[in-house]
């Protein structure tokens, strides 16, 4: 956790120390931080789909010139779940650098406490979401 954007570090945190009862309803909360695609990004150009996920799912991540990581999502509204992910995601590593957001660990779910809240197969796909951004970022490191 040392290296791990703060944002995603409290988020985390709040999800780890939520009542059980709570974290699906925090958990969709954040499906609404994702914005709709931006105008001229046109017909998902540059992203690419996650098949582990149970909807179209689409992302790009993008090593800026300031050297930082730019994250795109585009996932359905009636996934609410698999945007949830997204959003933390988005909220969570904005601004972050691209040695950040390598250093996100890979059960980051599991530490938030979302394994006891919601199917293995959507944590998995919250997973290969992560894992996907992860892998863009190192290709473009070089």
């Amino acid at each position: 956790m040392a290296d791990m954007p703060a944002r995603l570090a409290e988020i985390v945190d709040e999800f780890a120390a939520a009542p059980r009862d709570l974290v699906l309803e925090m958990l969709l909360e954040y499906a609404d931080v994702i914005p709709v695609l931006p105008e001229g990004a046109v017909e998902r150009e540059g992203m690419e789909q996650v098949p582990e996920c149970q909807t179209s799912f689409f992302l790009r991540a993008k090593v800026t010139p300031e050297g930082t990581v730019a994250t795109i999502f585009d996932c359905p509204p009636e996934a609410p779940t698999t945007r949830a992910f997204a959003g933390i995601l988005a909220e969570g590593l904005a601004g972050a650098s691209p040695q950040q957001v390598l250093d996100v660990p890979d059960d980051l779910y599991q530490r938030m406490g979302l394994a006891q809240a919601i199917s293995p197969l959507r944590i998995r796909g919250g997973t290969a979401i992560l894992g996907r951004l992860k892998r863009q970022v190192q290709e473009q490191l070089g």
